[in-house]
């Protein structure tokens, strides 16, 4: 196993949504059908997302292919990210949520993920993969390692399922150009 797929590998499995980071504009009482048909807000020319619609659809991962081959073409999970999630590809976007450094670069954070709550133990329930977002840091992008606290990760989203040695690895990317931690609200 490659060590950043064994990296992603721990990351995975110990990430816990231990409650949804989602965006203003979602309820407790809200469905997965209405969340994505909530029109999507802006602020400064990026689109604001939240977890709660990334991962407000069911996702079927396939199963391991021991047999898989560098460079083959892997399955298709597209097809099961609905519409309103695949017209976000290429898309600036906002999103909010809980860092896991996967890669440093010397100080900076060059790649992490970005999850719907804070990491957990090993033996807590992992995450479904719509629940996450791989983001990977421009180069000279300074992104300071804050964990434990929500985040603001501003970049390029890209949807699409990614493969590495026959595994489900992501169906979202985040290209990052900033972050900034959440401010606690003034009373």
């Amino acid at each position: 196993m490659k060590p950043r797929l064994q990296i992603y590998g721990v990351v995975f499995t110990t990430l816990l949504a231990a409650g949804p980071v989602a965006a203003a504009d979602s309820s407790a009482a809200a469905t997965p059908g209405t969340i994505l048909a909530t029109p999507l807000e802006k602020t400064g020319g990026y689109v604001k997302l939240g977890f709660d619609r990334l991962a407000a659809f069911p996702l079927n991962v396939p199963d391991y292919d021991p047999a898989a081959k560098p460079g083959a073409t892997p399955p298709s999970i597209d097809g099961q990210i609905p519409d309103v999630i695949r017209k976000l590809d290429g898309q600036k976007v906002v999103v909010t949520g809980f860092m896991q450094p996967v890669r440093m670069d010397g100080e900076s954070v060059a790649e992490c993920m970005l999850s719907s709550g804070p990491a957990q133990c090993c033996y807590s329930v992992p995450l479904n993969v719509n629940e996450w977002v791989v983001v990977k840091m421009k180069p000279g992008a300074n992104m300071p390692v804050i964990m434990d606290v929500p985040v603001v990760i501003y970049g390029t989203l890209r949807v699409h399922g990614q493969f590495e040695n026959g595994y489900l690895t992501a169906i979202y990317t985040l290209d990052g150009e900033r972050m900034e931690q959440v401010k606690a609200p003034t009373p």
